[in-house]
């Protein structure tokens, strides 16, 4: 396919110009936006809650237990990326049988995760906790939070699935209650239990857990709305099929997780290494990971619509449609990312202010701030090429370019660790640009050669 910058420029203004493309990405992008936010919004009252408490390791504790739940949780994150794009591509297709196996599939294989999870629970935590150089105080309130909240295992894996399969469906204001009224639940429970009854560490574990299987239980609500609305085929007989293709289910998500895996092994690095240079700087680092957060989960609100939208026109085999979803994303995706930067350049301070009293993590959170203003212009490519990738199901390159930005993260720190806590920053801002770069390198060569257009059916979307 060659290349023609005139006839790129007209299709670029003539995409741009249309109303109706505009609506169809906000419809789906907006509300994920806005329930998202209450996510990093949780872990900003979290930690603002635990950080006007006496001591820094509270906060610290907090952090670091919190960053492992979300670690081990997040590692089976392709419970839901490999759902909204199989689901996207049933949806395009019209495909109801598969619509219904893809559903099923994912909510037992996320049971079947959670079941091991709990049984094992206790070993991974004494693994995990004896490898961080944090102080014993750190220590014993993560561990403490930790146990607490590996209860959710079973509602937070499923609701994976959930979330994964109502996007795939082009619905995206099911998705977003469902989050908000868990984020919401919790931030609620969170003062009632720390602040009321000074439950401090053990409060916060026990608020999320409540939360997360509240979300559980609206979510299979919203669920069995749309089974009925698609009328789709008996739960009960798509149970007794779901046996038959579960090995294909398994292989589909392989190169998916050992992406998640690789990005797990970058903020786990994050936290520990944060440890290691004292509990101020582990505190300080809690704090501005909250507004890394904050990106993270409104860049992730377009690259969900990105999913959606890329895995529909690949099911309906709409090619005109797959070029407007990513030409419509990129535009509303850049104007979120002006306008993040812009408030944290002007209310970084402030935000900080609001989130702990301790001089000493204030102080050093200041000092740290200017990488998180650098971040959102920076970052917003990878989310983005994500969601096409993931629509696509085209795991092995999600795979391979993610494994390349993890050692250039490692490299870059290595090479910079006399500057501290900044070498642990450099670090994560290369890591977010290589993982742009590489899938927009891989996107533009696919494009060009026309084998990124390749459309295959639902049934046999395979990843190698």
């Amino acid at each position: 396919m060659t290349f023609q910058p005139i006839q790129a420029l007209h299709t670029l203004y003539s995409t741009l110009s249309n109303l109706a493309l505009h609506k169809r990405v906000l419809l789906l992008a907006i509300p994920m936006v806005l329930s998202n936010i209450t996510v990093p919004l949780l872990g900003l009252v979290d930690a603002a809650v635990i950080g006007h408490l006496d001591h820094a390791w509270y906060l610290g504790g907090v952090a670091l237990g919190g960053t492992m739940i979300s670690v081990t949780f997040w590692l089976l994150g392709f419970l839901r990326m490999s759902t909204t794009g199989l689901a996207a591509q049933s949806y395009g297709a019209d495909d109801k049988q598969q619509l219904a196996l893809v559903f099923i599939q994912g909510l037992l294989m996320a049971f079947g995760f959670a079941i091991v999870f709990l049984l094992f629970h206790g070993v991974l935590s004494d693994v995990i906790f004896s490898l961080s150089s944090a102080s014993e105080e750190v220590k014993f309130y993560g561990e403490q939070y930790f146990a607490i909240r590996a209860w959710s295992a079973p509602a937070s894996l499923a609701n994976f699935v959930i979330l994964g399969w109502l996007l795939g469906t082009q619905n995206a204001k099911a998705p977003m209650w469902m989050v908000i009224i868990s984020n919401l639940t919790n931030i609620a429970l969170d003062v009632l239990f720390v602040m009321g009854f000074d439950w401090k560490v053990e409060g916060a574990a026990l608020a999320s857990v409540i939360a997360d299987y509240m979300g559980f239980a609206f979510g299979l609500f919203c669920v069995y709305r749309t089974w009925c609305q698609r009328k789709l085929p008996s739960p009960r007989a798509i149970i007794a099929k779901s046996g038959n293709d579960i090995g294909r289910f398994i292989k589909l998500n392989r190169d998916i997780f050992l992406r998640s895996l690789c990005l797990q092994a970058t903020f786990s690095f994050m936290t520990f290494q944060g440890a290691s240079l004292g509990d101020d700087i582990v505190a300080a680092n809690a704090v501005l990971m909250s507004f890394l957060m904050m990106i993270s989960y409104g860049m992730d609100g377009f690259a969900y619509a990105m999913e959606a939208m890329v895995g529909k026109a690949i099911g309906a085999k709409d090619r005109k449609e797959l070029s407007q979803s990513l030409i419509g994303t990129f535009f509303w995706s850049l104007v979120i990312c002006v306008g993040l930067t812009i408030v944290f350049y002007l209310f970084g301070s402030s935000l900080i202010s609001l989130i702990t009293n301790i001089p000493s993590v204030q102080s050093n959170a200041h000092v740290y701030l200017p990488w998180l203003i650098a971040m959102p212009l920076t970052a917003m490519w990878c989310f983005l090429f994500d969601g096409i990738f993931i629509g696509a199901t085209k795991g092995k390159e999600m795979r391979n370019s993610m494994f390349v930005a993890t050692c250039f993260f490692f490299a870059i720190f290595f090479m910079a660790s006399s500057m501290g806590n900044h070498a642990l920053w450099l670090a994560m801002l290369s890591f977010m640009a290589m993982r742009g770069v590489g899938l927009g390198v891989l996107l533009v060569y696919q494009w060009r050669k026309d084998t990124f257009l390749i459309m295959k059916k639902p049934q046999t979307s395979k990843i190698y």
